[in-house]
């Protein structure tokens, strides 16, 4: 297997697929495309994934891009422990969770971009639709956490999705529940996460 991310080792959705391959206990190589430089348009990449985007998976001659199909592919097609929940209505609500993670906080995602979370925090504050995107981010987690240590009583990749979002404004020192911080920190400790977040970065 080989799976293509970005070279600065900072999209939240490569991690993801990163991680969950890491839990499955695979064997894969990685390969970093400089998407500033249009990596991603080479042909060689292009003919392998359909959205000429990262992150993508090769696996033999079966090629597949979108970190939620990926990992759900990989539910799917290998051993190991389910990196989504098994149980119909709980698999639908993290499903749900990184659907909503993905499409929305706009602002949030803008205003405290992945840069805060792997090279170094911003001094910017957050604009009012910042704001409003961190407190709306804030009252779901804290509704779907109660005071679980993992959002469906084991853990899934959706932990990880939901603390990659929250690290945004956790790493940055803004404010955030300390439930949420101590939530964060478990998730953050995890082996397969700490694999990626050492991962050597390029200077920006």
């Amino acid at each position: 297997m080989k799976l293509y991310v970005d070279r600065e080792y900072a999209s939240p959705w490569a991690m993801a697929v990163f991680v969950g391959l890491r839990e499955k206990g695979l064997d894969f190589d990685v390969e970093a495309l400089d998407l500033a430089a249009g990596d991603q348009r080479e042909s060689g990449f292009a003919r392998r994934s359909l959205t000429q985007r990262v992150p993508s998976l090769v696996d033999g001659d079966f090629a597949l891009s979108e970190s939620t199909a990926i990992l759900e592919y990989l539910d799917d097609t290998q051993p190991g422990p389910a990196l989504l929940p098994t149980e119909p209505r709980q698999r639908a609500r993290a499903r749900q969770l990184q659907a909503w993670l993905r499409s929305d906080l706009a602002a949030l995602r803008a205003e405290r971009s992945t840069e805060v979370v792997f090279y170094r925090p911003t001094d910017k504050p957050l604009t009012a639709a910042g704001q409003a995107a961190a407190d709306k981010l804030i009252a779901a987690a804290t509704q779907l956490l109660g005071d679980r240590e993992h959002l469906f009583g084991d853990w899934s990749v959706a932990d990880v999705d939901l603390t990659i979002m929250l690290n945004r404004l956790i790493l940055n020192g803004d404010p955030v529940p300390e439930a949420l911080k101590q939530y964060a920190a478990r998730q953050w400790q995890r082996p397969s996460v700490q694999a990626w977040v050492k991962l050597e970065r390029p200077p920006l």
